[in-house]
């Protein structure tokens, strides 16, 4: 196992890289002078050659990519040319939040749904299952920054329940929680549905039945523990996606986590902020990947086995 995970590590370096390189490369095409986003529009010609100069943003493109990397390396993603501070000082302050609102969201798509697909297995084809799937499919469906702005209508705006937005309490993280984790609990649902269904249908299944066994305990014991292993692997991914920053979902709440850092260095062209956000999502996205793989192995014994 720990051989499997170094090798894994040691693979995901180039991806890192290959990453940095293209967003690195992407952001020195695009139109726009990073100085003038620090001074304001009102900067004389010679402060912007002699600050062009002393940053070496008139060095080569490969010299300055290579130069980032090695500062990377050692811990240091520049200072944010809007703000003035350590990137790594920013993206420190703002993970918090987006861990709040991931596993939240995390906690709203299991506890949703896990039991809304095993009960739609189980009762297949009538009501509930028909109500629970097309609830699922209005998750999946639904883009993101729609059902936050209903969200904000129905219980913010109308019935004045929860705030509008903003992370000052618990309560604020609620909508952004349920909006976040409807469309991965609608994932799930769907995937132990369709797994549940198919584990059903097997022998061992039958066997177990032939023998007395109780159905929930067919269902529980068997039946669910055969068709956790993929469901599983989708959580893994969808915890680091969400940790990896809700963009439209932090930009609409004003929740001042990754994404709407992100958000804010796009708009304003600040690359060193949009570099260490874009490589920090990776890592995460590249460590929830090594996790899925992980608990993949833990549950599976057979892939221990090929191992």
């Amino acid at each position: 196992m720990a051989k499997e995970v170094m090798k894994r590590i040691i693979v995901s370096i180039p991806v890192l890289i290959g990453v940095m390189l293209i967003v690195f490369l992407m952001l020195n095409v695009i139109p726009g002078d990073p100085i003038s986003v620090m001074m304001k529009e009102h900067v004389k010609p010679e402060v912007v050659e002699r600050l062009t100069k002393e940053m070496g943003l008139n060095d080569p493109v490969m010299v300055r990519f290579f130069r980032y990397l090695w500062d990377a390396l050692h811990g240091d993603f520049g200072i944010s040319y809007k703000l003035n501070r350590p990137v790594s000082e920013l993206i420190t302050n703002a993970f918090p939040y987006t861990l709040k609102l991931a596993v939240l969201a995390a906690l709203v798509a299991w506890v949703i749904g896990i039991p809304a697909g095993i009960l739609s297995a189980i009762k297949q084809n009538t009501v509930i299952d028909r109500l629970f799937m097309g609830i699922s499919l209005a998750g999946v469906s639904m883009p993101v920054f729609w059902a936050a702005l209903l969200f904000q209508y129905c219980f913010s705006y109308k019935l004045k329940l929860l705030p509008v937005s903003g992370a000052d309490s618990w309560k604020s993280y609620i909508l952004p929680a349920i909006v976040l984790g409807w469309s991965a609990a609608g994932t799930i649902a769907r995937l132990t549905r369709s797994n549940l269904l198919e584990i059903l249908q097997e022998d061992f299944i039958r066997t177990a039945r032939a023998k007395g066994m109780r159905e929930s305990g067919v269902i529980i014991s068997h039946a669910f523990k055969n068709a956790l292993l993929p469901v599983v692997t989708v959580m893994a991914i969808q915890v680091a996606s969400l940790l990896s920053g809700a963009v439209i979902t932090e930009s609409v709440f004003a929740i001042p986590g990754i994404g709407r850092l992100a958000v804010d260095s796009i708009s304003s062209r600040d690359m060193p902020l949009l570099q260490g956000t874009v490589l920090f999502t990776t890592v995460l996205i590249i460590a929830g990947n090594l996790i899925a793989d992980i608990l993949y192995s833990l549950i599976d014994p057979r892939i221990r086995m090929e191992e």
